[in-house]
């Protein structure tokens, strides 16, 4: 078992890729917190990995919410008694053209992604510190890469996710404590009307060499090699876990 008796955070873990993660990462031996924002959603994942003999808790939080994520941070201490792993995949979509788009629609995406994995880092990194020893994984996307057609807020946001991944590797190297991201491909409920839309399908799966879309439970194994040992001396790296679609 890779992952064996480690502790581990996953965000957005009710439903999709964030599921899978979790799975994976029980079936590896680490025990789980289902982060969501629904509690019966992380619930339902948490119940499901217990039935499967693993070990999981189900918490509600929003991730933009700093009082939020530190109680939720506390309870995973106070159960399990710190924290190894944090893998940031909460995530949100709020669709516009960009001439169109709102403040708000604006603010609501940057304040889970961008914000939400800030507040999630500063909630676990001082314990990481102390023991010299985490494994930090963010979740960007080709959006944040190539950009996107009615997505501005999304692609800035994971555009930013980027920039935090290789500023928190640099900063925490010399403390034992790796940071990198995975850009998946499309795998995840926000991705849900491009893989069905007729509209965008097509177009879509001709930019990806693999001709088509991705499983979650075909890129979860990249978050446990990123969480593993394996990884050991790889930090501030970004692997595309989409097909193709970004190769340049």
């Amino acid at each position: 078992m890779q992952l064996k008796d480690r502790i581990a955070i996953v965000t957005g873990a009710g439903q999709g890729l964030g599921t899978s993660i979790a799975h994976a990462y029980a079936r590896e031996g680490a025990k789980v917190a289902i982060i969501d924002i629904g509690q019966e959603a992380a619930d339902r994942v948490a119940a499901d990995i217990v039935e499967a003999g693993g070990e999981a808790i189900g918490i509600a939080c929003d991730v933009s919410d700093r009082a939020q994520v530190e109680a939720m941070a506390a309870r995973v201490n106070a159960r399990w008694g710190r924290i190894d792993i944090l893998v940031n995949n909460a995530g949100i979509t709020r669709t516009a053209m960009l001439h169109k788009m709102t403040t708000e629609q604006w603010n609501q995406v940057l304040a889970v992604h961008l914000t939400g994995a800030f507040n999630c880092l500063q909630a676990v990194v001082g314990g990481m510190i102390e023991r010299q020893y985490g494994r930090i994984i963010y979740v960007t996307s080709a959006a944040g890469v190539l950009g996107t057609i009615g997505q501005v807020n999304y692609s800035a946001a994971k555009a930013g996710i980027l920039g935090m991944t290789k500023s928190t590797a640099k900063e925490l190297a010399r403390y034992n404590i790796t940071a990198n991201a995975i850009a998946p491909g499309a795998a995840t409920p926000m991705t849900e009307t491009i893989r069905t839309d007729d509209r965008f399908k097509e177009k879509y799966l001709d930019r990806i060499p693999l001709g088509r879309w991705a499983q979650p439970e075909e890129v979860a194994p990249v978050f446990v090699f990123f969480a593993s040992d394996a990884s050991s001396y790889v930090t501030g790296q970004v692997l595309a876990a989409d097909g193709g679609m970004t190769i340049y």
